[in-house]
């Protein structure tokens, strides 16, 4: 099937749930876990998994719907969207778009044992570890189904990337799975992936694909000792046809270079008791690079997405040294004005007293080494 071929629902580059279910309500840090899916009692952690074999072809369940931590919102909710006209942000908020952050500049040079991060806009990085070029979720298109085009170009021209060592995907969304982008790697560059997509890539030609499941890990040689890549779960959905709700799995990556750096990316994710969890799991995550846009109106999305105050908490949760945000100031998803993000998380990490240094607000294009 071709990339044009695939149907997409009304939304389906927003991240919005389209299976008709009832929509939760409430703030998830004040109501009990869906009993969807069960946080995991607090005790001493289990020790890591043996890295599994890369390009593993693995057989997996037909649905990842035990996973959800939250029920999909339906039909109603949807209506209610729309009744409400909240699908972006007002029209005297978009003046905000020429202020948006955007200072690209060369990508920093990162020695074998040093850790650098370029953010490329939305939840695409560059991170230099371990001597290898990692991206994430690459989306460098001007466009993705469903959704306005981009208010701040790529960060990172393509043609300035270093050649690419591997690439994580955190879930099958459009905005964060871009077949355009992808079309452009050499069909041998080795994909860490959900469990149920390797499909998708193989039917691309793609050949050296590893799918994960939550807790699972595999390794790529680096400069020093191997470079270790975790999937980790998340509090989010899966969709990218019409008929393929949940299918593939959905989740965040960690990443740990033979030194010990360790960069948690989140992907797309709501808050939860997953963030204490991979805490408590990975201890001493160096960065951890947490969304922050695509939040109002919150009783839609809030199970699915992190606000500036739910990302903070999440940094706390997981004991980062530093929090990145990201997921802002690149695709307009959601009806929030453009530069709200930045100002409220810069206001919610004063408020938790921690080093102004520990927040890495990042403009697109801009860049840091980890010291």
């Amino acid at each position: 099937m071709t990339d044009q071929a695939e149907p997409t629902e009304a939304g389906e580059g927003r991240g919005l749930p389209l299976t008709p279910r009832s929509p939760r309500a409430g703030h998830p840090s004040s109501v009990a876990p869906s009993p969807l899916s069960t946080p995991p009692p607090l005790s001493t952690p289990p020790p890591l998994s043996a890295p599994r074999p890369l390009g593993e072809v693995r057989t997996w369940p037909r649905s990842f719907l035990h996973r959800l931590t939250a029920p999909l919102p339906g039909v109603r909710a949807l209506a209610r969207l729309a009744r409400e006209g909240r699908l972006r942000p007002p029209a005297e908020t978009l003046r905000q778009i020429p202020e948006l952050p955007f200072a690209p500049g060369p990508l920093p040079q990162a020695g074998p044992g040093q850790t650098a991060l370029t953010w490329a806009g939305h939840a695409s990085w560059v991170l230099r570890i371990g001597g290898l070029t990692v991206l994430t979720d690459p989306v460098w298109s001007r466009r993705i189904l469903g959704t306005p085009a981009r208010v701040t170009p790529p960060g990172v021209r393509w043609e300035d990337l270093p050649p690419v060592d591997a690439v994580v995907i955190s879930h099958n969304h459009y905005d964060h799975l871009d077949a355009p982008t992808l079309k452009r790697l050499p069909r041998d560059t080795p994909l860490f992936v959900p469990a149920g997509l390797a499909g998708w890539f193989r039917t691309r030609r793609f050949t050296r694909v590893t799918e994960l499941d939550w807790w699972e890990a595999a390794e790529l040689p680096g400069a020093g000792g191997p470079v270790r890549f975790d999937f980790v779960p998340a509090h989010h959905w899966s969709k990218r046809t019409l008929t393929d709700t949940c299918r593939s799995l959905w989740g965040g990556w960690v990443v740990t270079g033979p030194g010990g750096q360790r960069v948690y990316f989140a992907g797309d994710t709501g808050y939860g008791h997953w963030f204490q969890e991979i805490g408590r799991r990975y201890p001493g995550i160096d960065l951890a690079l947490l969304p922050i846009g695509a939040y109002d109106p919150g009783w839609m999305l809030r199970p699915v997405h992190t606000d500036p105050e739910e990302a903070v908490r999440a940094y706390l949760d997981l004991g980062a040294r530093t929090l990145v945000p990201m997921h802002w100031s690149t695709f307009l998803l959601s009806a929030e004005p453009p530069l709200e993000p930045l100002h409220r998380v810069r206001a919610a990490f004063e408020a938790t007293g921690r080093p102004r240094e520990e927040l890495w607000d990042l403009p697109v294009g801009g860049s840091r080494v980890l010291e």
